[in-house]
Order: C-alpha cells, then sequence, then structure tokens
C-alpha cells in the first residue's frame, strides 16, 4: 500500500507550498524501518523563518548554503503505521515523536527506529509535538550547570524562551528574571512561572535586573540570537556567570566589548547549539536528542511541566503561505503554532 506524501516546502524565498513529495510503500519497508503518519506538527520560529527568507546561514557551524527548495518543520507528533521485521520497540498504532529532521512538515514519512520515541499514556500529541523543540531551552539550562536556587536570566521570550522559563522552574531557579521588549510576552512569562519580567529598552533595565537578583544573574540562557540581546545578557550577569547561548546569532554584524563584558568578570560563555551534544550516550550536563525528548515527555506526564498551553493557534496545513506570511510580517505571531494534519 501506498501513501502519497503532502510536505510543506519553501520552493523559494518567501513562498511556502504544500506540495505532493514522494510516497510511502507500506509493502516495501526495509527490516529496520518505520512507517509513520503525521498527526501535528509545531513551528520553531527562528529555525523556519530563517529558511524561509532564505537566510544562508542555516547549517550549522558550515558554510554550505542550503539550495531551494527548503524543507520546513523538525517537531512532529504521530502514529506508527507499518514496522519493518526487525523493529522490536514499536508497533502499529502507537504514539510516536518524530526526532528531528525525520519530522518534517509532513503527512507521512518512513524513518529508522532509533529516530522515534514512544510517547508516554497520558502525553497529549500536541504536548509531544513541542517535546523536540523543548530539548533545545532544556540542553542550555543543563549546560550552564544550573543549581537550586540559583537566579537564571533569560534574554528572548519566544517559543524557546518561554519554554525556557517553564524548564527553569520546575529545575529549581530562584529568581526567574526575563528580559523581552513585547509586553504581552513579558506577561505570559510571569503567568508561566517567571518572577520578574523588564523590557530591555528600558535605561533602568540592567540595574532592575541587578537589584532583583542581589548583584547579577547567575546563570542566563541568552535566545535573541542578536548582538544587543548578548550585549544587554552580559551586562546583567554577575561575576563568574554562566551564559548559554541558544539564540541562533546568523547575523554576527557585531562586536563585544570581550575584555570588560567577559574576561575580567569570568563569565563562561557556553555554545547550546542542539546539534552540540553527544550522539549515542548521555552524561551530566550533556544529554542526547533522544534522551532529552524523553526526559520533556516525562517531566509531561508527571505534571511537573506542561507545554500545550503556550499554542495559541492550530492550522490546516493548506494554509502554510499565510501562517508564513505572518510569522515574518506580524510583530505580535504567536510563540505557539502547530499544524495539524489529521484532517487534511
Amino acid at each position: 500500500m501506498k501513501k502519497q506524501i503532502k510536505q510543506i516546502l519553501f520552493t523559494k524565498p518567501y513562498l511556502a507550498q504544500l506540495v505532493d513529495n514522494g510516497t510511502v510503500d507500506l509493502n516495501n519497508l526495509k527490516d529496520d524501518e518505520v512507517a509513520f503518519q503525521t498527526m501535528v506538527t509545531t513551528i520553531s520560529a527562528g529555525t523556519e523563518k530563517a529558511n524561509y527568507t532564505g537566510e544562508k546561514r542555516v547549517a550549522g557551524n558550515t558554510d554550505y548554503i542550503t539550495p531551494f527548495p527548503r524543507t520546513a518543520g523538525y517537531s512532529n507528533a504521530s502514529v506508527v503505521i507499518g514496522v519493518g521485521k526487525e523493529v522490536k520497540n514499536l508497533k502499529i498504532g502507537d504514539a510516536v515523536v518524530v526526532s528531528g529532521f525525520s519530522g518534517h512538515h509532513k503527512t507521512y514519512g518512513v524513518c529508522k527506529e532509533k529516530a522515534l520515541i514512544k510517547i508516554p499514556d497520558g502525553v497529549s500529541l500536541e504536548d509531544a509535538s513541542i517535546s523536540y523543540i523543548a530539548t533545545f531551552p532544556l540542553g542550555a539550562l543543563r549546560k550552564v550547570e544550573l543549581e537550586l536556587g540559583e537566579s537564571c536570566l533569560i534574554t528572548g521570550l519566544g517559543i524557546l524562551g518561554t519554554i525556557a522559563v517553564k524548564l527553569a522552574r520546575a529545575m529549581g531557579a530562584y529568581p526567574i528574571v526575563c528580559l523581552d521588549p513585547i509586553k504581552e510576552r513579558r506577561e505570559k512569562a510571569l503567568e508561566y512561572g517567571a518572577d520578574y519580567a523588564f523590557d530591555p529598552l528600558d535605561e533602568k533595565a540592567i540595574e532592575k535586573v541587578k537589584e532583583v537578583t542581589g548583584g547579577g544573574a547567575k546563570t542566563a540562557i541568552e535566545v535573541t540570537g542578536i548582538g544587543a540581546g548578548l550585549t544587554i545578557t552580559l551586562d546583567c550577569m554577575k561575576p563568574l556567570g554562566r551564559v548559554a547561548l541558544l539564540g541562533c546569532t546568523r547575523n554576527s554584524d557585531f562586536t563585544i566589548d570581550y575584555y570588560r563584558k567577559v574576561h575580567s568578570p569570568g563569565i563562561t560563555l557556553i555554545g547550546a547549539h542542539t546539534n552540540a551534544r553527544p550522539k549515542e550516550e548521555s552524561y551530566p550536563h550533556y544529554f542526547t536528542q533522544n534522551d532529552e525528548i524523553l526526559a520533556i515527555l516525562n517531566m509531561i506526564k508527571g505534571k511537573r511541566i506542561v507545554l500545550k498551553d503556550i499554542i495559541i493557534e492550530t492550522h490546516n496545513p493548506k494554509d502554510c503561505q499565510t501562517v508564513y506570511d505572518r510569522l515574518i510580517n506580524d510583530k505580535k505571531f504567536p510563540i505557539g503554532v502547530q499544524f495539524d494534519w489529521r484532517n487534511l
């Protein structure tokens, strides 16, 4: 039995289309392959905006320029519809998270069993669809080695920064302080567990952060991906503080006074791109992608965190052009947006 794949592709800059893109043949799976049908996918705004607009620096630490058409999406909750003979831990009907780039915005797919993580009972598809994205801020928080009761500054309240607030709360950070110029995002961060939220454009913002943290934040997650965000983050740190660089600073046209802001105060800067993690085995502060996803799913199951409440809008994939156009042009585009593939 063959299934027609419909997939969202960026066919050229500023053009998103839902197109036919191959088939999945359930009768010809390799022994170690699993076929899945997508239920829900979540937009990762930063990466997808970069690809939609034709940004050149989207391929990690290489100079490779990704050609068009470009794929979209990597946070996917699906149901297994076919298994190869050697697949041991999954069966048809299991709900799964499709890890990473096997889980694009598309109706069907095939991947190796190790790219799938079974969703525990009691975890919704909507929650599970956010779990891959949630591993980014979780990995950053692990890397700064956040200790119970330490202050944590989160600069930038897009989807990653907002999830970082929830995770920092679950990990025992205090106080959790946020910086974002959008009032509505600051208000939401306070609802989700932040203790303070300030406007970085306020001339007293640095002073306010230092006041509520007793002289500066001990840890920070920088999620803006812009030079000004890193500058103000460094200005808010306590000496010997640790800063995770989670935002993708694709435009490097800025300078930092490293002597005064990093070297002299002894600040540790940590690259926290999601690719900077072990591939096979987790160890303290550095989890594999799959172990990180499972940790998120178990935290949801155990009611330690809730993710689906950040989802503000759900769309039919047919509306992808309108959605991505708004992502670029609407300054109040919601932080949490999903595509529902069940009624396509």
